[in-house]
């Protein structure tokens, strides 16, 4: 049977699920495509016209090279199609954006025929996706002499590929709908267990909310064709959770614009609100698709006529609500005014959503165009040796005379490009930074790989240091899901320049480690600036900042990075912290110390939190830097004294060298390069020719938060509130209670121990408190399932080597084998230890869950409805998130334990200790 037959085969099949065909990408298919294209009298013809032209994926895949091939053909008349004329043909390329079809334009441009050669010039002005082979090309004509060359690098010079496009809208009507009431998670948007379809992307549509939420979206758009729908969070943050590039995709599928007619499934311009403003990460990710994120402010706090706030019984702030976006409102935002409008009413000045970026932006549809653009620019003018006209808004650059600089405004002074040259940058600057390290994620990395592929990358940045692809998202179940997809990801990558988990040629063993504990070994200069496709990346080393798959993309591509420089919130600490509690209770504890410090205020949100923390090394140090973004910061940084740095780097370079000695290195060895950079960066530290990074004494920040240890008495829980009568409260990691609070009576039905969050302390913890539990009494009986999932392989080798392993195999009741790996997700657990392969597991919530309506306490860092357990029709599901040894105690009691029951399993227990430096962590 011909591959076209399968591919017809595979659209009835989809025709069942309502479904277009798919997106063709592989060569052979549309090879044999464009051979029915030719045969005038095939059966196929006509519907293989139709594929041609409006299916097949653009950018470096193999089947645009096959394309822009054809149609080359058909321009210098080499093949005939009455229905495809050259100026159709162009049209086709000029949306082919870059990889082959550039190749193919730069033929026809510098050729012989000169008609053509206009043509193509013509759409080579209108392109942007450019890379050095391309450019090089263009610059040896325009030597040699070339008009056409020198007509095309004046166009770039001059930014007509951007000054030529329409303008943005002076007025763009939008009518409300009101996605749920306080913060929205992505996984509303783009639902962890649906990770596998992320790649084809009306496939993964449908997963967005509720099929009955997307047809009142489709009914909307019916009343109101001239308006976009806006997506809200009411009393709460739009996109909070993971950085899902998937999550943009599918409100911009349903309720953007395509971008372009010949491209499915591609949409862009998506506008989104929330009352309390857009996630960060998810803000970016709006940027990438040249949306629109407001900030809604349409719920205030309520004062009286002192102007103090008014609070309920619970001491809450009570809100008011200062105007509505109910459903079906329509307003109007003005892009010149910057103001939202109900008719000619003004509600709220959204001025931050329309920077002169933000509007290059939306007029380019999308921060692409406008970061390859630049470049183009730069190129053009030095190849030419002219001065570039201002045509960009120029980046704005703050600098306060005599003020000192945060730790992130250090770091990003130093990666800074394209900046005024010896000018010193203050937080609000936007600026351009090279990047150090690049982690892909492995279910959201296809769609990264989809990018690449768009933006016509073939190969990593030679500015980034190292750049690794993880398998961790899918190392529970090794399913037909997995096994279709994961393979030809890792190969992608490999091919790329990255490190990957699994070898595309099968030689070493896998490595399905979590991310972000794989980017913090590799990450050996706390200089460093760190890019993640994933929420979590937020190493203790540098500052890192988790992103969007395309974000992922240019950083992989360009190696550099756009963003404004943060605001800084200090955190330090005084007092001492007792015996009995865990470092994990002091990450609890600073959310809710900092809440009541500020009345509510999460002065996190959207900043970077510098933490000195000073003596804590950086395995530990991460547990803080990782809950960072429940706290919805944007990023954090650790201040270490120079003794703790030192020890942190030796530690990364003995887990790079295990890899080295796996052979997971490649030919231009970059972890061999890392581990003489951190070689590099101790020697400097030991000889004081540059200590440890620190801010400076007089630096200016948002904020302070003290967090007193003295005042942590008891283990700290976050808690998802499932019942709280205000719905807006449920599910945002800020209700952070004692022990005490459940009085030694909540049910438990699941504990897990894993993510990120947990560190080799926490698995002996765990093996320490199962012995104590035998010696007491005589023997250790679950009264609740206890998955465990070691974050990382090189752990799971360090236990093994000091016997805590063989604790935990006595125990288990099931331990995982690579040789047989599960091929399908647990739906029952039994009153047992449970070994899990390391990587994310139940953290994750794509592959393992919890039974529908548990109650689990749980290590890990997500409490939002439905990722770790789903509700059943009796009872909500709820994941209870608090430190290992609370987590142990739990399941062999089936409930949670009360304070005594605790301060006894833990005595003689080494739990993770903090002390606060006594050292000064600034200059």
């Amino acid at each position: 049977m011909s591959i076209y037959k399968d591919y017809l085969k595979e659209i009835e099949e989809r025709k069942e699920q309502g479904l277009h065909p798919k997106p063709i990408d592989g060569a052979e298919l549309l090879s044999e495509i464009i051979a029915q294209i030719k045969d005038v009298n095939n059966e196929y013809r006509a519907d293989s016209l139709n594929f041609f032209i409006y299916n097949a994926l653009p950018g470096t895949t193999p089947a645009a090279g096959v394309k822009a091939e054809f149609l080359k053909e058909i321009i210098l008349g080499e093949s005939l199609v009455n229905e495809i004329t050259p100026a159709f043909a162009f049209e086709l390329l000029s949306h082919m954006k870059g990889g082959p079809s550039i190749e193919v334009l730069l033929d026809l441009a510098l050729g012989n025929d000169a008609a053509i050669a206009k043509e193509a010039a013509d759409v080579l002005k209108t392109q942007v996706f450019l890379y050095d082979a391309d450019t090089a090309r263009l610059k040896e004509a325009f030597q040699a002499g070339n008009a056409i060359a020198k007509e095309i690098l004046e166009s770039y010079a001059k930014a007509e590929f951007f000054t030529k496009l329409p303008e943005v809208a002076e007025e763009i009507k939008v009518v409300t709908y009101i996605a749920g009431e306080g913060d929205i998670s992505t996984d509303l948007l783009s639902p962890g267990n649906q990770a596998h379809s992320r790649s084809d992307r009306e496939l993964h549509g449908k997963c967005m909310i509720t099929p009955q939420a997307q047809e009142e979206i489709k009914a909307l758009q019916a009343q109101h064709p001239d308006a976009s729908v806006m997506l809200i969070a009411e009393k709460g943050t739009m996109g909070v959770g993971s950085s899902r590039m998937s999550g943009v995709n599918n409100v911009a599928l349903w309720t953007g614009k395509q971008a372009s007619p010949y491209v499915p499934f591609v949409n862009i311009a998506p506008i989104v609100g929330g009352t309390n403003g857009i996630s960060p990460i998810f803000l970016t990710t709006v940027d990438v698709t040249g949306g629109i994120g407001l900030d809604l402010k349409n719920w205030v706090k309520k004062t009286d006529a002192n102007g103090e706030l008014v609070r309920n019984e619970n001491g809450e702030p009570v809100l008011e609500q200062a105007y509505s976006v109910a459903t079906g409102t329509v307003l109007t935002i003005n892009t010149k005014t910057k103001k939202l409008y109900n008719g000619d009413k003004e509600l709220i000045d959204i001025a931050k959503a329309f920077t002169p970026q933000k509007m290059e932006f939306i007029k380019a549809g999308g921060s692409y165009a406008i970061v390859f653009g630049k470049k183009i620019q730069t190129f053009a003018a030095e190849t030419l040796g002219v001065q570039a006209p201002v045509v960009f808004a120029p980046s704005k650059e703050v600098s306060h005379e005599g003020q000192g600089l945060t730790a992130v405004e250090k770091i990003f002074n130093r990666n800074a490009v394209g900046n005024t040259p010896g000018k010193v940058l203050h937080a609000g600057s936007d600026v351009r930074v090279e990047v150090n390290i690049v982690g892909s994620q492995d279910t959201t990395g296809l769609m990264t790989a989809q990018e690449l592929e768009s933006m016509a990358a073939t190969v990593i940045s030679p500015i980034v240091d190292g750049a690794y692809q993880s398998g961790c998202h899918t190392a529970s179940v090794w399913d037909k899901k997995a096994q279709t997809n994961i393979p030809k990801l890792m190969k992608f990558m490999n091919d790329f320049g990255l490190i990957t988990a699994r070898d595309p040629k099968g030689v070493y063993h896998s490595m399905t480690d979590v991310i972000h504990k794989v980017l913090n070994d590799i990450t050996i200069d706390e200089w460093a600036i760190i890019i993640g496709g994933d929420s979590h990346t937020r190493m203790s080393k540098g500052v890192a900042f988790g992103a969007d798959s395309g974000t992922v993309a240019l950083a992989l591509a360009t190696g550099e990075a756009s963003m404004p420089i943060p605001e800084s919130v200090k955190v330090t600490f005084k007092g001492d912290m007792k015996g009995y509690m865990d470092f994990r209770d002091v990450v609890h504890a600073t959310q809710s110390q900092m809440l009541k410090q500020f009345g509510g205020e999460n002065v996190f949100q959207g900043r970077i939190i510098e933490v000195h923390i000073g003596t804590l090394t950086a395995d530990q140090a991460f547990t803080f830097t990782d809950w960072t973004a429940e706290m919805k910061a944007k990023a954090s940084i650790c201040i270490s004294e120079d003794a703790t740095l030192i020890e942190s780097l030796e530690i990364a370079k003995g887990r790079i060298q295990i890899m080295i000695d796996k052979g997971m290195d490649n030919a231009k060895q970059v972890l061999k390069g890392l581990i003489d950079k951190a070689n590099k960066r101790i020697a400097e530290i030991k000889s004081g020719e540059k200590p440890a990074l620190t801010p400076d004494a007089n630096a200016k920040y948002y904020a302070e938060v003290v967090v007193d240890l003295d005042q942590i008495a008891e283990p700290m829980i976050a808690d998802p509130d499932v019942n709280n009568a205000d719905v807006s409260k449920r599910y945002t990691h800020d209700t952070i209670r004692p022990l005490s609070f459940y009085g030694g009576v909540k049910k438990v039905d699941l504990g897990f121990i894993g993510s990120c969050m947990v560190h080799k302390g926490d698995m002996k913890i765990l093996a320490q408190m199962l012995k104590n539990v035998e010696a007491q009494k005589g023997e250790v009986k679950f009264n609740a399932p206890l998955v465990v999932a070691p974050p990382t392989y090189n752990i799971v080798d360090e236990l093994k080597a000091e016997g805590d392993w063989e604790v935990l195999q006595r125990y288990s009741g099931f331990e995982f084998n690579d040789d047989a790996p599960k091929g399908a997700a647990r739906t029952e657990y039994e009153n047992m230890l449970y070994l899990e392969r390391p990587g994310c597991n139940l953290c994750m919530g794509n592959q393992e869950k919890a039974a529908k309506g548990d109650t689990v306490m749980a290590t890990s860092t997500r409490l939002f409805q439905g990722r770790v357990v789903e509700d059943s029709a009796e009872k909500k599901g709820e994941s209870l998130l608090s430190s290992t040894p609370v987590v142990v105690l739990s399941t062999i009691l089936g409930r949670t334990p009360t304070m005594e029951e605790y301060t006894a399993a833990v005595e003689g227990i080494n739990l993770t200790k903090f002390a606060p430096s006594h050292k000064l962590l600034a200059k």
